[in-house]
């Protein structure tokens, strides 16, 4: 507001000595002066733009974390509450269905419908988990494998067929609530890497220790360029170099002309990974 003041006053100032009606003339000093100050009240006010525009999108990222996290937080308590009611519609849902479409005078048909409901119950149950992991859906399917081994008869075929078509029914319901995530096969995700954008963008930013070090010490706070210079032991035009290499790969960024420089959220998260790595490679 005191810039805006300033450039008020100022304007004023040139409007009086523009129509001074005596007709006094004003040194080349004055000018100057006027003209510094102008030029250094615009200066401000760039500074002050900028300012404004890193504060706008700083808050809108803390903006949509916010709203993300509570609609997690939201969508968490409508599974739970309802999750039980779920599950104990799959388990009604497939004792309807067994017992209509299970073949009919066969002698194992009674003992086999209890083995298939206490499968198709416990895995009903994981509903209520909030969180299913791919082995375990694996490995309700390798026990389905294993008791289609026990049956003796051909027509046994037509009973398991209906109870895999149950179990799948409870793995889609739990897709679609989002409790279970299939684990991506690794060669198909190596095999979809834009190599060239991965190379440029994440790993060439962090493949240099200064610029390593840049982004390490970001994750705990901000950093003016002075403290880059002392932490780094690089100045002027080197320094530079690297900085401008890590916030046009949008590693980190800065708050305005002469601001500290802060690390993005993609800066963030390519640490984080880095952490993972490392710990899993134990280097």
């Amino acid at each position: 507001m005191n810039i805006y003041l300033s450039v008020i006053k100022i304007y004023k100032s040139f409007l009086v000595q523009k129509n001074d009606p005596h007709g006094h003339k004003h040194s080349n000093q004055t000018r100057e002066e006027y003209m510094g100050a102008v030029l250094g009240t615009m200066t401000e006010i760039r500074e002050l733009k900028t300012e404004i525009t890193g504060l706008r999108t700083d808050l809108k990222r803390f903006i949509e974390r916010a709203n993300q996290q509570h609609l997690d937080a939201v969508l968490g308590d409508v599974k739970k509450e309802y999750a039980g009611v779920f599950a104990d519609h799959q388990i009604g849902t497939a004792k309807a269905d067994l017992s209509a479409r299970m073949v009919e005078g066969c002698a194992m048909r009674k003992t086999c419908y209890e083995v298939f409901m206490e499968f198709l119950e416990n895995s009903a149950r994981h509903i209520t988990d909030g969180n299913i992991s791919d082995e375990l859906i694996q490995s309700y399917r390798e026990r389905m494998k294993t008791l289609r081994k026990k049956g003796p008869y051909d027509q046994c075929d037509t009973c398991f067929t209906e109870v895999g078509r149950l179990f799948e029914k409870q793995v889609s319901l739990m897709k679609t609530l989002g409790i279970y995530q299939k684990s991506p096969d690794t060669a198909d995700l190596v095999a979809e890497i834009p190599d060239e954008a991965v190379v440029n963008d994440i790993l060439d930013p962090v493949a240099n220790v200064q610029r390593f070090q840049i982004v390490r010490s970001l994750t705990t706070g901000t950093r003016t360029f002075s403290d880059i210079s002392q932490l780094t032991g690089l100045k002027g035009g080197n320094l530079l170099f690297h900085i401008r290499k890590l916030t046009e790969s949008g590693m980190i960024l800065q708050r305005h002309e002469r601001g500290d420089y802060i690390i993005t959220d993609k800066g963030y998260k390519t640490m984080v990974a880095i952490v993972e790595l490392n710990r899993s490679l134990s280097i």
